[in-house]
């Protein structure tokens, strides 16, 4: 009688709690750089939300029909990335902002981003958001800011 010997299969209990703490630790890094990225992308998303309001406001600066108080829907903005949007305008001299309140996750949420127009008609974007959620097309410091540090540094 051929008695056969049967090869163990499968893997061993270490093997298998090295691969659990290989994926323990990607999970560990990977997780906190999504929130991170979802964060960035609630406050684009809201930028991208407020941002045709600034169309809207230079058509309603040419017609001569913009007023104090105008609204969301006169400026085409329809809130679901920002949670609020307060429009403010200076019919006199031209100048006027946007503000979006950002809707998301709790590390941005409340957060604001603000579009103001100057009396020369240009457009700026800030935000009180963390310097890693801030937009990229959305700049802390105004062009005309940037030029008055960089001219008292010479």
């Amino acid at each position: 009688m051929k008695t056969m010997t049967q090869k163990q299969q499968g893997f061993t209990l270490i093997e298998l709690m090295i691969v659990v703490a290989i994926i323990g630790i990607l999970a560990a890094i990977a997780l906190p750089a999504y929130q991170n990225y979802t964060s960035k992308s609630q406050v684009t998303a809201c930028l991208a939300e407020i941002s045709p309001g600034k169309t809207a406001f230079e058509i309603k600066m040419n017609e001569g029909s913009a007023s104090a108080t105008m609204t969301k829907a006169q400026m085409g903005i329809n809130n679901k990335a920002c949670s609020e949007t307060v429009i403010t305008s200076t019919p006199a001299d031209g100048s006027g902002s946007i503000v979006g309140t950002v809707a998301g996750g709790p590390a941005v949420s409340g957060k604001k981003i603000t579009l103001t127009r100057s009396t020369a008609g240009s457009w700026t974007c800030s935000t009180d958001a963390d310097e890693e959620h801030k937009p990229s097309s959305c700049l802390a410091d105004t062009p005309a800011e940037a030029e008055s540090e960089s001219e008292g540094e010479g």
